[in-house]
């Protein structure tokens, strides 16, 4: 089992949408036993996956340990995608990680789910946190989505630094979020970074919010899909890399 998490130091960077649409790849595409974790208070992967009816117990229940984390997993429409819902009770979640003082808490929870799956996905919220940390200590692999913009691009290069400064071993994976190729600023922001994946700015993917589906269920010739084809395929290539 590997773990890859989405995450970014700020908002509004197409993270969710990220999350989505390469659980779906893995899936589908490389027919894995997938598990999409939402560890966003917002909820926003729940939601776009029709996990968003309220459940019996709330999300951070699984953290305390008052319930097992699969009592909490819900089937979705897409064979083999599995998701773990979010609430607003993991908006205090920093708040439990501390009070625990456990440092590999999410780490064990993964462990302990590793027989049921090959890729967990980890949809995570924005900035610097113990979440972040726990994180950070569980993933094989961490996806950072960049908007070609001062701020995402500082934002990027603060969570590298802050990764390096702790020694933490898990690669980085950066990939150009939201890009639209008419802008001068988002041209000069591929080039200085041409091996990182694309994901462009286009209706189709914008829809998945509407359609509440990722975009290869609905739309799969369309750039968009080929798109997060190609990035869940240098992840597959990383994680195989890493544990060669």
């Amino acid at each position: 089992m590997a773990t890859i998490a989405v995450y970014s130091l700020k908002g509004g960077v197409g993270k969710t949408t990220l999350a989505i649409n390469l659980a779906w790849a893995s899936a589908m595409r490389s027919a894995r036993r997938t598990l999409l974790w939402d560890l966003d208070p917002q909820a926003a992967s729940t939601f776009l996956l029709g996990g968003d009816e309220a459940g019996r117990h709330p999300a951070q229940a699984i953290f305390s340990k008052d319930i097992a984390a699969e009592k909490l997993i819900r089937t979705t429409a897409v064979d083999r995608l599995a998701l773990l819902p979010a609430d607003t009770s993991l908006r205090t979640l920093d708040h439990l990680f501390h009070a625990l003082d456990k440092k590999k808490r999410l780490s064990r929870l993964l462990d302990d789910l590793s027989e049921d799956f090959d890729r967990i996905l980890l949809d995570c919220p924005p900035g610097l946190t113990e979440t972040s940390e726990q994180v950070m200590r569980a993933a094989d692999l961490i996806v950072v989505p960049v908007v070609p913009s001062p701020l995402s691009q500082r934002a990027f290069a603060e969570v590298a630094a802050h990764l390096a400064q702790r020694g933490a071993r898990v690669p980085l994976m950066p990939v150009h979020a939201m890009v639209d190729r008419r802008r001068k600023l988002h041209v000069e922001a591929l080039e200085r970074h041409p091996d990182w994946p694309v994901i462009p700015m286009a209706s189709i993917v914008e829809s998945v919010a509407v359609r509440r589906a990722p975009v290869g269920a609905f739309a799969p010739r369309s750039a968009g899909a080929r798109a997060f084809n190609d990035l869940w395929q240098a992840i597959e290539r990383a994680l195989a890399e890493r544990h060669r």
